[in-house]
């Protein structure tokens, strides 16, 4: 029978977890900034990098001897040119409770083959990170994309350690507070919490990070896009807008307004309390509905960002089957696009919750999650 549709839809139906909804006050015309047609080498594009990196700075409240450059190839580009920078100097602690930590494990145990101690963590769980060895390196991420589940603070990393935090925020920065004095390496990307365009990462280095740059020179060979340092001295320039590689000015351009919309609704403060509305209307709905649950077990681990629901009800007989129907439903009515699990990731929905995300545009469309769901239920009883 026909299930009843809800009254209202969302505004803005994307909740992608990557690339991300761009701001609510997106429009293309305010790109028109970007030096079109010019050098990213002259004076004028210069001043546009150097500017998203001072922002970027000053709305995380990065330390102001941190170096932070822009670097090709989005958050992957950043972290690998970190790992190909910086480990083999010491044993290494891997560590991995999604696909893209596990992606880093290959990384460093086939690619880099070096002195590695494997941590993992099934989906919806977390590494007992006070468990390391933080007198070795160690490679993290903050907020796993694909599973729902975070670092809850920076707590149980010394302060003493020995050896570098390496640890991938793409997900966190801009939506968690970010501990900077825990962290020696820190990237992410544009595309995500502030819905940026996609291609450019972010890369962080505190200063023991560069004194690793340039006292340790690693094994093996580092192509021309991934090198930091030029005679054993860090490559300054990188991390003052002269880019590796060209970037799109454009892109940046994008970046710089919504850097601009960040500070309009209260800078950091703003954007994690924006997210934490919009995971809090999330929960809300799963407490009222025994048929939906989170991915990630303990609430205290719980994203704000990228929320992982499972279904549970007892008359489901294929979950990957009915998760991705129930996605297909919403994509079909305009009202969710892009919310199916990752593909490595349990079946379920991941939903955004990112500070570009409006909470009534979340609380329209969860009524619509309920009306997928018991279509589904209703269309698989009747096939049975």
């Amino acid at each position: 029978m026909a299930i009843k549709q809800p009254a209202s839809r969302p505004a803005n139906p994307r909740f992608s977890s990557g690339p991300c909804a761009k701001i609510p006050t997106f429009e293309l015309q305010k790109l028109s900034d970007a030096p079109f047609g010019r050098s990213h080498r002259a004076a004028v594009g210069k001043a546009k990098l150097l500017a998203a990196i001072e922002e970027t700075r000053d709305l995380l409240g990065i330390p102001a001897d941190y170096r932070i450059g822009i670097v090709p190839a989005s958050d992957t580009g950043a972290f690998e040119m970190a790992m190909w920078n910086l480990l083999g100097e010491r044993p290494v602690e891997m560590v991995a409770w999604e696909s893209f930590g596990a992606g880093w494990v290959t990384d460093a145990v086939k690619q880099l083959k070096i002195d590695a101690t494997v941590h993992t963590a099934d989906y919806g769980r977390i590494v007992d990170m006070a468990a390391l060895n933080y007198d070795h390196d160690v490679c993290f991420t903050w907020n796993g994309t694909t599973s729902g589940v975070r670092m809850p603070n920076g707590d149980v990393i010394p302060s003493d350690r020995a050896g570098l935090t390496l640890c991938d925020a793409t997900s966190a920065a801009f939506a968690m507070d970010l501990p900077w004095d825990k962290l020696d390496v820190t990237t992410f990307s544009w595309q995500k919490v502030l819905g940026g365009e996609g291609a450019h990462g972010m890369l962080i280095l505190s200063p023991r990070a560069v004194a690793r740059l340039e006292n340790y020179a690693p094994a093996w060979p580092l192509p021309k896009i991934f090198r930091l340092t030029k005679g054993g001295k860090l490559i300054d320039g990188i991390f003052r807008g002269e880019t590796i590689n060209t970037p799109s000015m454009m892109a940046v351009e994008d970046y710089l307004v919504a850097l601009d919309w960040a500070r309009s609704v209260g800078g950091l403060t703003g954007l994690i309390n924006r997210a934490n509305a919009n995971a809090a209307a999330i929960e809300a709905f799963v407490n009222a509905n025994d048929w939906i649950a989170y991915l990630a077990e303990d609430p205290a681990t719980r994203s704000n960002t990228s929320v992982c629901l499972k279904f549970t009800d007892a008359r489901i007989v294929d979950g990957a089957a009915f998760a991705k129907a129930v996605a297909k439903r919403l994509d079909a009515e305009g009202v969710a696009y892009d919310i199916g699990a990752y593909r490595d990731a349990p079946p379920g929905l991941r939903i955004w919750c990112g500070g570009t995300v409006e909470t009534s545009d979340i609380s329209a469309m969860l009524p619509w999650l309920s009306w997928a769901f018991d279509a589904e239920i209703d269309a698989q009883m009747e096939a049975a």
